[in-house]
Formats: structure tokens, sequence, C-alpha cells
């Protein structure tokens, strides 16, 4: 009845959504940012020190930044503790009690709200309801809502649903949310691209250069900055390691993979250490 012990998954790639069937642009005059359920409670279900978790964390902290560069108001959503029947209606049927412990109800520590944020009590998927969020934004003149945070296929995209219903423009950033298994997450996007808002990544939306780590192209313009050898004379069946790259640059690839979800070790890398090989590797452990 509880939500299930949550595994890491690779956060999806802007090869890897579905066009969009809207051209939507986000205009900074008219958003706002809502994280969504990030408590210490629903991140507790993916354990510690999830590859998964931290990266969306990671993404999520770039998001908010921009949005305060550019004067985007930023909401949270936030469940309270110890719901009654008469509170938590159906949710208790379909997940039990709930949030008890006082301790968990906090935003985790990394996105804590400022005083500048404004935080909405949670009672239903929906941030919308039972609540005056709509009425929020439309004193503020806000009809574009960005989305980020937890669960994908249930709050997260039944509020972009609710917020297209209102005729608010719902922009949901791919890789600044968390879901259940890696086919729900892309399931709730599918929906939500196809019927409800528009699906953008983190560095479409703060206007950054994505570079893919887990293709030959995107890892050799990672490496050749590290690396003493010029472009033209780049070999990618020669060993990165005799071109320079050093062990902590490796681990640090390694990391950047475990973000995304992707498991490897320095051993298995030092083993065949080109980048052909361990593009190859890194193709089958998405495979697999």
């Amino acid at each position: 009845m509880s939500i299930p012990k949550l595994n890491h998954y690779a956060l999806p790639r802007a090869a890897e959504l579905a066009p969009n069937r809207v051209e939507w642009q986000l205009e900074p005059h008219r958003a706002a940012l809502l994280i969504h359920d990030v408590q210490h409670y629903f991140v507790s279900f993916y354990g510690q020190d999830n590859p998964l978790v931290t990266a969306m964390i990671e993404n999520i902290q770039r998001i908010k930044a921009y949005c305060y560069e550019h004067d985007i108001p930023v909401y949270y959503t936030a469940q309270p503790i110890k719901q009654g029947r008469n509170e938590r209606g159906l949710l208790l049927d379909m997940w039990g009690a709930g949030l008890q412990d006082p301790s968990q109800q906090p935003i985790v520590d990394a996105l804590a709200p400022t005083e500048k944020d404004t935080v909405l009590t949670k009672w239903r998927y929906s941030a919308f309801q039972k609540c005056d969020f709509e009425s929020q934004l439309q004193a503020q003149q806000r009809d574009q809502l960005l989305i980020v945070g937890i669960y994908g296929h249930i709050g997260v995209m039944t509020t972009a649903i609710d917020a297209f219903m209102r005729d608010i423009q719902p922009f949901v950033v791919a890789d600044a949310i968390a879901d259940f298994t890696k086919d729900e997450h892309m399931m709730a996007l599918h929906i939500i691209s196809q019927r409800a808002g528009k699906v953008l990544t983190t560095a479409e939306l703060i206007g950054e250069a994505s570079t893919d780590l887990t293709t030959l192209d995107g890892l050799k313009a990672f490496i050749l900055p590290l690396i003493d050898c010029e472009p033209d004379e780049f070999d990618e069946h020669e060993s990165l390691i005799d071109y320079g790259l050093d062990s902590v640059q490796v681990m640090n690839l390694i990391s950047l993979w475990q973000q995304q979800g992707i498991e490897t070790n320095f051993i298995e890398l030092a083993q065949v250490p080109t980048l052909a090989a361990w593009v190859e590797l890194l193709e089958t452990r998405m495979a697999e």
C-alpha cells in the first residue's frame, strides 16, 4: 500500500524525447517555477546517495538559480504530516497513512526554500487541488508553469494536465524530475508532450549546450580539453591514459555516468582505456 523501494535509472536524454506538439516558448515575465514534493519523505524511498536523485537535485538547483536571475517566482509543494481520513481522502486507500514523521516533512536540504519562495500545502496529486495556487499565479500575471520534482507519473503529470485545463502552459523539465521507473518516467513525459504541455531539458531551458557523455562525439568533446592532443590527431582507438587522462578525471567521468544510472568502475575502464571501447561499454550498459 505504501510507496515501494525505488532504484536509480538513467535520466532521459534529449535524443530520447518525443517531439512536442506545441512550440511554446518560455517567457520569464509569464513564468513561475514549481518544485514538486521534494520532501525528505518522498526522496527517502530512493535510499541513500542515489545517483538519480543527486542528478535531479543538481538540475533543479541550476533551474532555480536561472529563475532567480530572471525574476521568475518559485513555488514548492509540501504535504502535511498525520493527515486524517477527511484530509487524506482516497489517498489513504491508495497509499496508506502517508507522512507521519515530522523530521521527514521538510524539503531536502539542498533545495530548501528561501524567504523569496512560496510553499504550498499539497493535498492531492495536483498542486492546484484544495489550494489557491491558481489565484496566486493570476495575481502575478503568470500563465506559464515550469514543473520539476517527484514523482513524474503521479503528481508532476497530474499537475501539468491540471494546469493545461486552466489555460496555464505547463513546461516539464525531463531531467529534473524523478519517478518510480524509467518506463513510467518516459510515459509521463510522452503524455505531457503529446496532450498537455511542453517537455524540455535543463540545458535547453537555461541555454546551455548539452553534451551527451554516452556518445562518441559527446565523450570526445568532453575529454579533448583534458588531454594533450589536437582534435585532428586524436584516435579513439588509442589509449586515453597514454594521451594523459589521469585517474581523477576518470573518476569524475564515472560519477557523471552514475548520475545517469550507468554503472561502471575504474578497473573496468582501465582494461581497455580507449574512447571507442568506453562508448561500446556504455551502449551495452544502457541496453541492459
